[in-house]
This record gives C-alpha cells, structure tokens and sequence, in this order.
C-alpha cells in the first residue's frame, strides 16, 4: 500500500498520523522543523504549543471538555500525551510544554508505520492520499501552491503569544495562590491591582509601542486570541471584565475583592515558569518589560520568553471541503488543523482524528465513520464544511453548533452536562 502523506507534525499532523499507522495504514510524515523554523516556533519537537499550555476546559459541562473526552475515548494520542503530562490548572487541562511535546515526538517516531522526512515541502505531492496538516504558518512556498490548487485565496488573522515568568521572580507580598470561586485546587498566582494601579497599568499599556508587524491593524485580529493591548484600547474596564476580571478571588490580605487580578498559570511540571493568562501581546519587547512590570506582584519578574505576534492562516472552509475535512474537487487531498478555520489545540487535533479516521476506513473498504451532528467531532466537522456559512471566521468547538434536547432541563450546566452524557451515549455506538 502507498503511504499516505502527511504535511506537518504538529498537533493535527501528529493526531492523523497516528491513527492511520495504528490502523496499519503506512505513513510518511513531513515535518520542516528543524531545518526551518518560524518567529513562533522555538522547538524542534512535534505537537509544539506555540501560545498557551492549556487546552482549556476538562469539565463535560464546557463544549471542550466534551470533545477532549471523545477524543479519549476514541484513543487519541494527543489526548493521551496531554493526560500524562498534565499541570495543574483547576478544572483546565493544562500541560507540561515540553514534556508533552517530548512524548508526541517519541511516539510517533517510534511507530512501526510512520516514516518522518525532515525538510519542507514546497508542493502538494503528487500522491494518492495526502494530509496538509501544515497549520496556521505555513510557509511561503507551500501556501502559494495551496492558492494556485484552489484558485482561491486564503482569509487570514493575527494570533499573539502571552509571556513566561519565572515563579521565584515574582513578589508573592502581592499574590497569593488561589482558583476563582475556590473551585478545584489553588493553582493559579493571583496579582492584585487597586485602582490607581490598574489606571495607571491601564494608560501605559494603551499607549505602549507596538512591535510592526506587516499588514496588521485592529481589527485583523482574531477575537479568541485578542492582544491585551488590543482589548484594553476598547475601553478603561474592558480587562476588569475580561483576563483581569476579579470576579470569585478575594485578596487574603484584605478579605476583599481586589479592584482588578491578573492571574498566572503554570507552564512546566516544575512549577518554576509562569504564564501570564490573557495576555498575549505584540508589544515590542521592552515596552512589555516596562509596561508589564507595572503590575505589583511583576515588578522585578524575570521575562523568559516575551509574547509575539504572527499571522494565522486558514480557509474558506464551507467552500473547499466536505465533512471529512476533504476537498471537495480533489477528494485524495485532505486538510487538517488550525488551517482548516477550527481554532484551539483541542479543535485541531479533533480535525487531523476526524481526517484519518475517514481516510483509514476508505482505504480498508470500509463505510465511513459519520460522526453525528449530536457528538462535539461531528458538530465541528459539520460546522467547518456548512456551505449556509457565508462569513466564516475561526471558532472553537461550542455547544451552539450541536443539536438541542428535545427535552427540558433547568440550568445551564445541566443542559450541557446532558448534552455531554447524549454525545457519549451516540459515540459508544460508533464503530472507531
């Protein structure tokens, strides 16, 4: 049997080309790092979470927490390797960066059917069955054979990466370690600004230079993804309720809901770097330094890696490809990843396991698996190739994409906990 090809080890790239090999469909994976890399890129390994380290919510009652249990129970590798490598986060799964991507690049190459070829491809190969897991930043020379093959061009947002801290540089007089409303275990570092404070950070973050980046303008960016810098501009309380909402913490030095929090998430197993949540950023870097360093608990914070800005690119989705993530002109070429207008880690990797699923049936001459509208795949891929869709944009899974009960239930999370229980009900029927 012909390999199939695969075009990117990250997150998508990786999830497909596992599922192929254990389903005994040889495959090739090619992988540009790390003879090139990009600005976002700092790892040669697979699987590299470019931003944050968390995959977000692991409750059944959130949209994610639902396609994150399919996918365990589907016998994700990501999932897995995310599961093993896991730091605490309160309900979030949130992951040992690098301990992570380790463990994807060990697996896979370790894996009897999966050959990997270094070096970038600058073509769609010419082959029977090909996977473009190339991601967001694809390179020049393979996006412009993407655009020629389509005769269409590709829509496009900023994405920013948030800073890293060191936990010992931090001055824990004015944090304290705490989850909002108590919920699960204290592991977020909560930094309190009074309201002098917060002005003060405030106006020096909305006038703070910007880093240029090439074609990029407010309204560019994309809304999951917003610079801090971005959201503040939109108004003076803007970050009060959003990234810096104090909402459910109260400050043990006062009892009291302090006026505005920045809160801080683990990044490694050790405990010793610290992500600042909310905020990415394409400050230049020594406006972040000065600016960031404003908040009480950050001022002698020792910066190891500051945010940065990049260009996301993906696809008109609704137009190119079927439910399968197939194009639909050219049904031997697939898509999978942030390419294809999902967005998140979890959505991603959801696409590359929805691709090779299908390809690895039809190449064994068996039926299709249709993941139903009901399931969070199902909902996703069905979204993703919705011709009705006239304006697409980039979206995380949501329970808004999947079916209503036909039944009543008081209280949201309710609602979405049953919602979770039908989806893992329809799946266990699904021959996977």
């Amino acid at each position: 049997m012909e390999p199939v090809i695969i075009i990117g080890a990250g997150l998508a790239g990786s999830e497909a080309a596992w599922q192929l090999a254990q389903r005994g469909i040889p495959v090739e994976l090619h992988e540009m790092k790390p003879q090139k890399m990009t600005p976002a890129h700092h790892s040669p390994e697979f699987g590299e979470l470019v931003c944050s380290n968390s995959l977000r919510s692991d409750q059944l009652e959130n949209a994610v927490g639902l396609l994150k249990e399919e996918l365990r129970r589907c016998g994700s590798l990501i999932l897995s390797c995310a599961d093993g490598h896991r730091v605490e986060a309160g309900g979030a799964l949130a992951v040992d960066r690098h301990g992570f991507s380790r463990a994807i690049t060990e697996r896979v190459k370790g894996h009897p059917f999966i050959t990997v070829v270094e070096g970038e491809v600058t073509a769609i190969p010419d082959a029977e069955n090909v996977i473009l897991a190339s991601g967001p930043l694809t390179s020049d020379a393979l996006t412009q054979a993407i655009q020629e093959k389509l005769h269409a061009d590709y829509l496009s947002f900023f994405d920013a990466a948030a800073p890293l801290v060191t936990f010992e540089s931090l001055d824990m007089d004015h944090a304290w370690f705490a989850s909002r409303y108590d919920k699960g275990t204290a592991d977020y570092v909560n930094c309190a600004l009074g309201e002098e404070e917060y002005a003060a950070f405030w106006q020096a973050l909305t006038t703070a230079q910007a880093a240029e980046v090439h074609g990029f303008e407010d309204q560019n960016v994309f809304e999951g993804c917003m610079p801090v810098e971005v959201m503040a501009r939109r108004g003076v309380d803007t970050l009060r309720y959003g990234p810096l909402k104090p909402k459910g913490l109260k400050d043990p030095r006062t009892g009291k809901e302090p006026y505005a929090v920045v809160q801080l998430r683990k990044d490694n197993a050790q405990g010793s770097i610290y992500n600042l949540v909310g905020f990415q950023t394409h400050l230049k870097w020594p406006e972040q330094k000065r600016v960031f360093s404003m908040i009480p608990a950050l001022r002698n914070a020792e910066f190891v890696r500051y945010g940065v800005m990049h260009r996301n690119t993906y696809l008109n989705s609704p137009k190119l490809l079927d439910r399968y993530y197939r194009l639909k002109k050219d049904p031997r070429v697939c898509f999978a990843g942030q390419i294809t207008g999902v967005e998140g880690y979890v959505e991603s990797t959801a696409s590359g396991f929805v691709a090779a699923v299908e390809l690895a049936h039809r190449l064994q001459g068996r039926p299709p698996v249709d993941f139903p509208q009901e399931t969070a795949l199902g909902a996703l891929a069905l979204y993703v190739s919705n011709e009705t869709v006239e304006q697409f944009q980039p979206m995380n899974v949501n329970f808004g994409i999947i079916p209503p009960l036909g039944y009543k239930v008081k209280g949201k999370r309710n609602k979405n906990a049953e919602l979770s229980r039908r989806a893992l009900e329809i799946l266990a029927g699904l021959e996977v």
